[in-house]
């Protein structure tokens, strides 16, 4: 049996070659369901093409095979990842950041994996409003605050958990674009945002805004099991569920400054649904991979699940093509981000040099090199001579697997 600190040598891409092909052939899966998986399963393999390698000096051979670069995928994502984070590096204000999650109730779950696209926009905006309108508020902060927020759509166990991760710095620019204002209430000695009760309250009133006029505009789709919320009485009746039940809200300060907020933040941007680091056996039809159980005490358990079930809650989580799952409001929103940003910290009294571009952008060899310090350029085998690219592998010609 594998510790928590071991890897089995699975991969979700196992998984999906294995058993990739009688699920396909079991469920009618949706385009872009399809492109995933076969991204998945042809990363890092001669499907994708790749090159080859020869040391100058020792003549040894090596052949790279292609990455898919899906960001579904578990093997893409830490360059990705690594890039955003030297981005939002420059970015970085001189003040301690807030951490807020915003959780939707599981009684919409159904609903929003037949709708996932409506709701989990729905998600963002009555989000992103709630803390900037809370933010404006004179009674809380009275400036713009800046926010950045994620798309999790997953729990440890791979089950459906639709949920909004948003880092925001500790504060915000005054309504003249003149001062720094700090939050005004306080916990013993730290400062923070707004109460969780409030948050929650607005937030709940704002999504269930947007669901209701959804619903009214027919932007809703009902199948299945929830086919009986198309009814006008049925959804009201829902509805009203939903106003009374209490909705998780999350609040915290986690970080004692700026240099803690990119490891932080680099725990939820590229996250895929399950890590292959986390697959600890394949065996039989079954998965067996490892969590973490939150209600007991943080311990680290396993799970075992039939391969198809294992396929269904990993493809839970497959986003449609096109939807952002980062986003940018108020201070960082894409339009004025690099004028907002120069001028809080102007303000701030930080300095501004570090957002000069450089001139030639990092290659993907020289990240690798500052992240693991091993150069790819150098030669495995005898650690003096240069590999140089001898040859490029074409892909295969291959199309999205389906039914056969």
């Amino acid at each position: 049996m594998n510790t928590p600190h071991q890897s089995s040598g699975i991969e979700v891409a196992d998984v999906f070659r294995c058993y990739g092909p009688a699920y396909r052939e079991a469920y009618n899966l949706p385009l872009y369901i399809l492109k995933a998986m076969s991204a998945i399963e042809s990363c890092r393999t001669s499907r994708l093409g790749g090159h080859v390698d020869k040391c100058d000096a020792c003549e040894h051979i090596r052949i790279s095979y292609n990455s898919c670069r899906n960001r579904h995928c578990p093997k893409c994502q830490s360059l990705a990842k690594e890039r955003w984070l030297a981005a939002r590096k420059k970015e970085l204000l001189p003040v301690s950041y807030f951490h807020v999650v915003l959780t939707i109730p599981d009684d919409l779950n159904p609903l929003v994996l037949v709708n996932q696209k409506v709701l989990y926009s729905i998600l963002f905006k009555a989000g992103s409003e709630t803390l900037l309108e809370l933010g404006k508020d004179p009674r809380h902060l009275g400036a713009e605050v800046g926010l950045i927020a994620i798309l999790h759509t997953w729990g440890q166990n791979l089950m459906d958990h639709p949920h909004l991760h948003g880092i925001m710095p500790c504060g915000g620019l005054s309504q003249d674009g003149k001062e720094w204002l700090f939050p005004k209430k306080s916990s013993g000695k730290k400062p923070f945002f707004v109460h969780v009760n409030v948050i929650s309250e607005l937030f709940k009133r704002k999504y269930l805004d947007y669901f209701k006029e959804a619903y009214r505009k027919g932007a809703l789709k009902f199948v299945g099991k929830i086919e009986y919320l198309r009814e006008g009485q049925e959804f009201q009746s829902f509805l009203d569920t939903l106003y009374h039940k209490k909705w998780i809200t999350y609040c915290k300060r986690p970080f004692g400054g700026p240099e803690q907020v990119l490891e932080y933040l680099g725990r939820y941007t590229h996250r895929v649904a399950i890590s292959n680091e986390r697959l600890v056996g394949m065996d039989n039809g079954k998965i067996t991979f490892r969590y973490r159980d939150y209600r007991d005490g943080d311990q680290v358990k396993q799970i075992t699940l039939d391969a198809f079930e294992f396929i269904r809650r990993f493809l839970l989580h497959i986003l449609p093509d096109n939807f952002v799952k980062i986003r940018y409001y108020g201070l960082f929103n894409n339009r004025n981000r690099k004028a907002k940003i120069r001028l809080c910290k102007e303000i701030l009294g930080a300095s501004t040099d570090d957002e000069q571009e450089p001139a030639v952008p990092e290659s993907w060899e020289e990240l690798l090199t500052r992240l693991t310090g091993i150069d790819p350029r150098i030669c495995p085998c005898c650690g003096k001579g240069q590999m140089v690219r001898r040859e490029t592998l074409l892909p295969l010609i291959h199309s999205p697997p389906g039914k056969r």
